[in-house]
């Protein structure tokens, strides 16, 4: 019996309602280029493999990999030993489906590692804490909306689908756990000209969120580019959609 590794953030899904209910929400079909992020000990990736011919895994444990590797043929499993965090999904093609019980203790990193090869997605399907999924989701001026919300929303539709209790998971986590799909955007309907400063002017909003934006974003904007722009600047990041954030990293000058 594999024992859960801490470390790797494992809480294996076992409960055979909610692996069905993770299958129905993919819909995978024959012809699709599925990639699944720490397939474990195979909970979604056995009902995967009775509804497509071969599916690419990413996996760190080796003891798993090697578990998979007696279980699976080649043809049927190709699998990508090591950390999903470094992996570089564009060499798998175009359209990919990726899905995945994602490791809680690295949700927020993978999820914005994912972020940059979404021109080469065609859509996600996660399980995560129902947290993340809450933050990912929320709209503005709501306690949840913050950097992930945006940088995600900037680049993905983002749907939770339904939650999951920690009975369902081995061993058990002491948190919600929620299905999510994720649908690139394409194209994007707000376009950031510098997409390092979005990113930049989002981290400097909401480094300190009760500050207004007169102080957070006092290195971007003075007054008169607040009113510019037709934002106040007593708001707070909270306060400002997606769209707002783009304009701003399009107005603040090049080198600035």
């Amino acid at each position: 019996m594999h024992i859960a590794r801490k470390r790797f953030g494992q809480n294996f899904l076992q409960d055979a309602q909610f692996v069905r209910a993770c299958i129905d929400a993919i819909r995978p079909l024959p012809t699709d280029t599925l990639v699944e992020i720490g397939p474990g000990l195979g909970a979604l990736t056995r009902p995967l493999l009775t509804q497509i011919p071969h599916l690419h895994a990413v996996e760190i444990d080796r003891d798993l990999i090697a578990r998979l590797q007696q279980t699976y043929a080649p043809s049927q499993l190709t699998i990508h030993a090591g950390d999903a965090l470094e992996f570089d999904f564009s060499l798998l093609g175009a359209q990919l489906r990726i899905v995945g019980n994602l490791p809680y203790n690295i949700s927020t990193p993978l999820l914005f590692h994912l972020a940059q090869f979404a021109p080469q997605i065609r859509d996600m399907h996660f399980m995560l804490q129902k947290e993340v999924v809450d933050r990912m989701a929320a709209a503005p001026s709501t306690s949840a909306y913050g950097r992930l919300s945006v940088m995600l929303q900037y680049r993905f539709q983002i749907l939770p689908l339904f939650d999951v209790p920690g009975a369902a998971f081995h061993p058990p986590p002491k948190v919600t756990s929620s299905f999510v799909r994720m649908l690139p955007l394409h194209p994007l309907p707000y376009l950031a000209q510098d997409e390092a400063k979005f990113a930049d002017i989002v981290i400097a909003a909401f480094s300190m969120r009760r500050k207004t934006l007169r102080n957070t974003l006092k290195t971007y904007l003075q007054d008169k580019d607040f009113q510019a722009l037709g934002i106040d600047a007593g708001w707070r990041a909270e306060n400002l959609s997606v769209a707002d954030f783009v304009n701003i990293a399009n107005y603040v000058p090049v080198n600035q």
